[in-house]
């Protein structure tokens, strides 16, 4: 069960470790994956500024059980044959890495508010473009009508804080030089250290609700 009122003290003590940070403007996805309509009412009422979905079929799920206006952010690795089951809900597609994902979204959903995700690791288990492929991709996924609003990445699954800062820089450093003004980086084990770097979102889900279940 998700008590509402112990979501809403995580919340304002993950803002406090934000602005500790340097953070200004940043936002909090409250990423809700393997968690219920419950754990999204509580994040919303909470006062975060989107949820975080992993899966298609589990968004899918949830929006059949009504989300009104809450923006949902697609955090998860895209599979182009199952955009068109949420495309109509999601208000931002943070992971976009490749030309079949860049041709469904714009498909199904024309204009979409895209982050295009970036290796930063060079971490084979990561998904997302090296560094030198970004530009590219931009002007793919500009081309199509897609509207990029910045980058996203994960940071080193078990780095030192060094790494850590080493990679969201890089990425920082990426939607500088291609004018993009967000970056969606840090989650709950390494959020401080992405916003003192500039992220723009964080991704948090386990310091808001809790351990999660295996999906």
């Amino acid at each position: 069960m998700i008590d509402p009122a112990e979501v809403a003290s995580r919340v304002q003590i993950v803002r406090n470790e934000i602005a500790s940070a340097g953070g200004i403007h940043v936002q909090l996805i409250a990423v809700t994956k393997t968690f219920g309509i419950d754990a999204v009412d509580a994040a919303f009422s909470s006062g975060c500024d989107a949820i975080g979905e992993n899966y298609a079929q589990e968004l899918h799920a949830k929006i059949e059980h009504g989300l009104a206006d809450i923006p949902v952010h697609f955090i998860g690795a895209v599979q182009s044959n199952k955009v068109k089951l949420i495309a109509s809900s999601v208000s931002m597609w943070h992971t976009v890495d490749r030309e079949s994902v860049i041709v469904e979204i714009a498909k199904r959903s024309p204009g979409a508010a895209v982050l295009l995700q970036v290796n930063t690791t060079a971490e084979p288990t990561k998904g997302g473009v090296a560094p030198a492929e970004v530009d590219a991709l931009r002007v793919r996924a500009t081309e199509a009508g897609l509207s990029v609003r910045g980058l996203m990445t994960i940071g080193p699954t078990h780095g030192s804080v060094r790494e850590q800062e080493s990679a969201f820089q890089l990425l920082r450093r990426l939607a500088d030089e291609q004018q993009l003004p967000e970056c969606s980086m840090g989650m709950s084990d390494d959020f401080p250290v992405a916003v003192a770097c500039g992220s723009t979102m964080v991704r948090i889900g386990s310091r808001l609700f809790g351990a999660r279940a295996a999906k």
